[in-house]
């Protein structure tokens, strides 16, 4: 599960390859901007689900 932590990390560190254009823009951001703007929100998103994870396995008392 915490190897998830790798996937926005790859998606912003790769951005410059894939998603190198402007149009189509997204709420008036060129689409490079709007997809490291999206991925920096979404890495929250998946800490937060790693984090909600990993406690939900760890044994109650």
């Amino acid at each position: 599960m915490r190897l998830l932590a790798l996937v926005p990390a790859v998606a912003i560190l790769g951005a410059p390859w894939f998603a190198n254009r402007i149009e189509p823009r997204i709420l008036g951001l060129p689409f490079l901007l709007a997809w490291i703007s999206g991925w920096v929100l979404g890495t929250s998103i998946v800490l937060w689900l790693i984090d909600w994870r990993e406690r939900s396995s760890l044994p109650r008392e």
